[in-house]
């Protein structure tokens, strides 16, 4: 069969769907990956065939125009919250999940995000890829929901391939239970009208499958999973982190108990900038008796001054290598790293932000006994770090949560296990293709 991979153009969100794709092809079936311009480099690198849709997503002027579709969707609520607020897609807490928080919180995610990236010209162009080579399966983007439609508009069953927690899956059956209790003429739902018109461009119409799928693939542990009442089928997951060369020091083993300590752009949000600094922060594991591997670009490097004598500074290094020699790993909670760190056995320090499921997922994290976060409001004190990963690498009940996890891990089907599962769903799932 052919399938169709989709994905908005974000690295880490492909990266979990490489293992898959090439499962498929080395089980003989056609394969092909569709995203955005900027991210056809990274798709080729990994050996599969990428075909361009829509215009690139530049990256930092999509952010520039989230915000700008957050102000003026915000604007069209009476007495709005911060547009910040009206994202937390984390809400939990039955207080606030109100009729109006739940409307207003899918005015501005349907507005700022799912349209963003499912641009009209995008959606277009997966439409017309879709038709011309006729896939039997689209496999997409939790985040782009144009692939659902060129799926629809080809005839082709379609599934989601979760990068994280499923919160649209979640709060979409919280939005659905709060319409249904309002009289008929107050019953506003955007994303249904935003996917409902998207659908008539093409011939076709709204369906919930358009939000969640025929079926939805997960690559987390239960432990690390939101419950739904969606079909699902869960996915080991396996490590992708790109092209590298590892380096030689890789091969031998460390001397003293070797920590992680992750710095990329979302790190330096969480755990740098106004909260603390690289350099103070290295400063703190210096303390430790223990190897710490930092990633640091130039300009981490250039920030972090003089390095301590126990940390080796790396530009990049898979996690995938990396971590089967590490007692803990330091994180911002990103989907990829908690994974990489689950699928090896590695303790995990957490240092969230409020960034999409960055919290709920440190939560789960601690609460499966895999690790701990830091659950603090203010700043991020070299002393709180120096406690937490101390913590972690002297108790060794994290140890053995670490490795329940990572064996559950295991004993999921793999991607290549899940082929004949694909194949069987896809021929159930097929529909008549829309036309117009």
């Amino acid at each position: 069969m052919r399938v169709l991979f989709v994905t908005v153009a974000a690295k880490a969100h492909f990266h979990v769907q490489v293992p898959l794709a090439w499962a498929l092809r080395a089980a003989g079936h056609e394969v092909r990956v569709a995203s955005q311009p900027d991210l056809l480099d990274t798709v080729v690198a990994a050996g599969l065939p990428a075909t361009a849709v829509g215009p690139p997503l530049a990256q930092e002027e999509s952010v520039a125009e989230l915000r700008r579709r957050q102000e003026r969707a915000a604007e069209r609520l009476t007495d709005p919250p911060d547009a910040q607020e009206l994202m937390r897609m984390t809400e939990d807490r039955p207080e606030h999940l109100t009729p109006d928080f739940l409307d207003g919180l899918f005015t501005v995610m349907t507005s700022a995000i799912f349209q963003n990236f499912s641009a009209e010209e995008t959606v277009d162009d997966l439409v017309t890829l879709a038709r011309r080579w006729r896939p039997d399966l689209v496999v997409w983007d939790t985040l782009l929901m144009g692939g659902a439609v060129a799926a629809r508009a080809a005839g082709a069953a379609h599934a989601r391939l979760l990068y994280g927690l499923d919160l649209v899956g979640t709060m979409r059956h919280r939005h659905r239970e709060s319409l249904t209790a309002r009289p008929g003429e107050l019953r506003e739902d955007p994303l249904a009208e935003w996917l409902d018109w998207t659908a008539a461009r093409y011939g076709g119409g709204f369906s919930e499958d358009l939000v969640t799928g025929q079926w939805t693939l997960d690559p987390a542990p239960a432990a690390l999973r939101t419950p739904t009442d969606l079909p699902w089928v869960p996915m080991r997951h396996i490590p992708y982190n790109g092209r590298a060369v590892l380096p030689p020091w890789l091969l031998e083993p460390p001397r003293r108990p070797r920590v992680c300590l992750t710095l990329g752009i979302s790190f330096r949000e969480v755990m740098g900038g106004e909260r603390t600094s690289v350099q103070v922060l290295l400063e703190a594991l210096a303390e430790l008796d223990a190897e710490v591997v930092a990633t640091l670009d130039t300009a981490q490097l250039a920030e972090a001054g003089p390095l301590p004598a126990n940390v080796r500074a790396v530009d990049f290094v898979p996690l995938d290598a990396l971590l089967p020699s590490c007692s803990a790993i330091v994180h911002q909670g990103g989907f990829g790293t908690a994974q990489n760190a689950l699928v090896h056995g590695v303790p995990q320090v957490v240092v969230p932000n409020d960034l999409w499921d960055l919290r709920p997922r440190a939560e789960l994290i601690e609460r499966s006994g895999a690790g701990v976060r830091w659950s603090g409001t203010g700043p991020l004190t070299p002393a709180e770090l120096h406690g937490l990963v101390t913590r972690v690498l002297d108790d060794p009940s994290f140890a053995r949560g670490a490795a329940r996890l990572r064996d559950e891990i295991g004993a999921m089907p793999s991607p290549a296990d899940l082929v004949p599962v694909l194949e069987g769903l896809t021929h159930r799932h097929r529909r008549a293709a829309w036309t117009g």
